[in-house]
C-alpha cells in the first residue's frame, strides 16, 4: 500500500509539472534541479550526493546537478537568484538575506572544529594569537562563525588569517603552512578524519564561547559534544550552529511537497552516506527560523501530524 501511495504520488507531480496526458503525447523534457553544496570532503556534498540519488531514483523526469561550492553564503545565494534550486545553508548567516529562499528542513547541526597539531603550542582559543589561521573559505558559513568567534574572544586582528576551503586549510596544517584551522560541519568530517591518519592533531575546547556568541550575534547557537567516538580523540565541548536545506521560493509547491518527503522518507539511506544526515526528524525539521517554511515543505509536515 505504501509503495502504491508514494508511486501516485510522483505520478502526480510529473502530471501538474509537466502537463501528461494521454499516451501520444511526446515525453517531456526533465525538470532538472542544481543542488548547492560545498567541498567534496563535506558533508553539505555527501549529503548532497546521496539526495540526489533519491530524488532521481523516486521522482520520474526529475535530474539533478550536484555543485561544489564554498557552502553557506555562496549557496544562498546561488538558491536566492536562481542559479540554484535547492542547497545547504547554516543558519548564523541568514538574518542578512532576502526573502527569495525559504526552508524545507532543519536537516542537522553543525559542529565547529579548531583544528591544530597535537604537538603544537595551540591548547586553547586564546592561544591563536599570533599564530597563521585558516577561518574558512571566503562566502563560506566557516568564515562568518570563526570571525564571530574570534571577535567574542577578543582576538580580531591578533592572528595572521588566511580564508582558505577545507581542503585546503587541512593541506596547509599538513605542509606546516598554518597553525591551526577552523571547520564548521557534521561530524564526522572527511577531511578531518583523513588528517588523524596523517598527523598527531587534537581538536580545541570552544564550548565556553556559546553564551558570548548567543549574545552578541544569535540565538541560534548552542554546545554540542564531540566524543572520542568521532575520530578518536580527546573529547571536547564545541559551538554549533542549526544547518537547513533550503529552496528557490518559488520552486513549485507540489515538488517541494514531494522533496520533503523523500528527505524524511528516506532518512535511513542519507544516514549510511553521513551519519549527520540521520540525524533528521520531522518535529526538530520544522525549526527554521529565520526563515519560513516553504509550504510545500509546511504541507507535508502538516500532513504527517498526529
Amino acid at each position: 500500500m505504501i509503495r502504491l501511495r508514494v508511486s501516485t504520488a510522483a505520478a502526480l507531480v510529473v502530471a501538474v509539472l509537466f502537463g501528461v496526458g494521454g499516451c501520444s503525447e511526446p515525453a517531456p523534457a526533465p525538470v532538472r534541479l542544481t543542488v548547492a553544496t560545498g567541498s567534496q570532503t563535506g558533508v553539505y556534498f555527501v549529503f548532497g550526493q546521496a539526495f540526489s540519488k533519491i530524488v532521481e531514483r523516486e521522482l520520474p523526469h526529475v535530474r539533478t546537478d550536484v555543485q561544489v561550492t564554498t557552502a553557506s553564503a555562496e549557496n544562498v545565494q546561488l538558491v536566492g537568484d536562481g542559479r540554484a534550486q535547492l542547497g545547504f545553508t547554516q543558519a548564523d548567516i541568514l538574518p542578512s538575506t532576502g526573502n527569495k529562499v525559504m526552508a524545507v528542513a532543519r536537516v542537522y547541526d553543525d559542529l565547529l572544529h579548531l583544528v591544530t597539531r597535537s604537538d603544537g603550542p595551540v591548547r586553547t582559543l586564546a592561544d591563536l594569537a599570533g599564530r597563521r589561521v585558516s577561518v574558512g573559505a571566503p562566502r563560506s558559513g566557516t568564515v562568518i562563525t570563526a570571525n564571530r568567534l574570534l571577535d567574542v574572544a577578543e582576538l580580531t586582528g591578533k592572528v595572521t588569517v588566511s580564508q582558505l576551503g577545507l581542503d585546503a586549510s587541512a593541506a596547509a596544517l599538513r605542509d606546516g603552512g598554518i597553525d591551526a584551522f577552523f571547520f564548521s560541519g557534521g561530524p564526522p568530517v572527511r577531511a578531518v578524519e583523513q588528517l588523524v591518519h596523517d598527523l598527531p592533531i587534537r581538536l580545541v575546547e570552544l564550548g565556553e564561547w556559546t553564551d558570548a556568541l548567543r549574545v552578541r550575534y544569535s540565538q541560534v547557537y548552542v554546545s554540542r559534544d564531540v566524543p572520542f567516538s568521532v575520530y578518536g580523540l580527546d573529547p571536547i565541548s564545541t559551538v554549533a550552529d542549526p544547518n537547513y536545506l533550503v529552496v528557490s521560493a518559488d520552486l513549485h509547491e507540489d515538488l517541494v511537497f514531494e522533496l520533503t518527503r523523500l528527505l524524511m522518507e528516506h532518512r535511513d539511506e542519507l544516514g549510511v552516506a553521513h551519519p549527520a544526515a540521520g540525524r533528521m526528524n520531522p518535529q526538530s525539521a520544522i525549526s527554521t527560523a529565520p526563515l519560513p517554511l516553504h509550504p510545500g515543505a509546511a504541507r507535508y509536515y502538516q500532513s504527517i501530524k498526529p
